[in-house]
């Protein structure tokens, strides 16, 4: 893997300058790799096509090869270019949610390499909601696959810096539209079943998806949740170990921070609900109030903000599994998850 000078551009989220969009369309189609954001995340864009380019997206990330990418497309019209099939169901969700953070598992055409699917049968697609990153599919001219533009296994970017915190030298250009709107990945459902089923929770909660579909499935096997990026190894996680107080009361966080000062020299605390008062002073603390979508907003980057402060520890407070709250849920217990284990994978 060569070394690059990579460049962070500034481009207007609203009207994409044309001539930024095709510098990055033509590194793109040069089989090299852009970041940009999207309306859920900053994404590690390469043609989804290009074989030898979807392998330089698990090189950068240091991504295991058995976890799936998700192809993005510009337009609806794309999608008989990647899904061999498009059910009636399929068709009502994309009229429903496209653009927008919600990605389909379908069947793919042949046409869609293995290394974009991690050898499945199926493809998970989606159509994101932000100017930039259309723009960019568009100039390109294919379908971009695009996993969260970090290292594998960190918070995902939900800003540029971010981005060029995990990447720099590693690729040679990142577009800076700002902070992303969600802060979540696309939520990701199976609709080669019948209900569909939702794989991986995220930017669209299940009680939307079910207002247009109908009650979804329940129960999911092994080989449903590989279908979904993000689900085999652990993910979301800072360099310091998480602690999740899924009892959010003040009492147990209390308890919960004084067992990781017993044990840590520096820890941090990252709140919701209650309020810093409740904690000793030495306690690094940040507190994002407000809704849910605030706090999913704001969830990698404070995750990332308290780990650059070279804590121990770092305890977070669980919230309720309502709407967003089931996502923001997922990606705290994946990150006070233990690490998984190395599927052998190297750069």
């Amino acid at each position: 893997m060569g070394e690059f000078i990579t460049r962070v551009v500034a481009i207007d989220p609203a009207a994409p300058d044309r001539t930024t969009i095709a510098e990055a369309a033509s590194i793109i189609r040069a089989g090299q790799l852009v970041a940009f954001p999207t309306e859920t995340v900053y994404g590690l864009g390469a043609d989804g096509l290009n074989p030898i380019a979807l392998r330089r997206i698990y090189t950068v990330k240091g991504r295991p090869p058995d976890n799936p990418l998700i192809l993005h497309l510009a337009s609806r019209d794309q999608l008989p270019l990647v899904a061999a099939d498009v059910p009636a169901i399929a068709q009502r969700l994309v009229q429903a949610f496209w653009p927008g953070p919600l990605t389909l598992i379908l069947p793919k055409t042949s046409c869609v390499p293995d290394l974009a699917t991690a050898g499945l049968t199926t493809v998970a697609v989606r159509m994101p909601a932000h100017p930039v990153a259309l723009a960019l599919i568009n100039a390109a001219k294919t379908p971009l696959a695009a996993p969260s533009a970090n290292r594998s296994g960190l918070p995902s970017p939900t800003t540029a810096q971010h981005a060029f915190d995990d990447l720099r030298r590693r690729i040679p250009l990142i577009l800076d539209a700002g902070p992303t709107r969600i802060g979540l990945e696309s939520t990701v459902l199976d609709v080669t079943c019948i209900p569909p089923i939702i794989l991986r929770p995220g930017g669209i909660a299940r009680e939307a998806i079910e207002a247009v579909v109908g009650d979804l499935q329940e129960v999911m096997n092994m080989a449903q949740r590989q279908r979904s990026p993000g689900t085999r190894y652990r993910h979301y996680s800072p360099r310091a170990r998480v602690w999740l107080v899924e009892d959010a009361q003040a009492e147990t966080l209390q308890a919960t921070v004084a067992k990781a000062l017993q044990h840590s020299k520096r820890v941090g605390c990252l709140l919701h609900r209650l309020e810093p008062h409740h904690l000793p002073p030495l306690v690094e603390v940040i507190h994002i109030s407000g809704s849910m979508a605030d706090y999913a907003q704001g969830l990698f980057a404070a995750l990332r903000g308290l780990d650059g402060l070279g804590l121990d520890v770092i305890v977070v407070e669980g919230v309720q599994e309502q709407g967003l709250g089931v996502a923001v849920m997922d990606r705290l217990r994946r990150a006070a998850s233990p690490p998984s284990p190395s599927p052998g994978f190297t750069e």
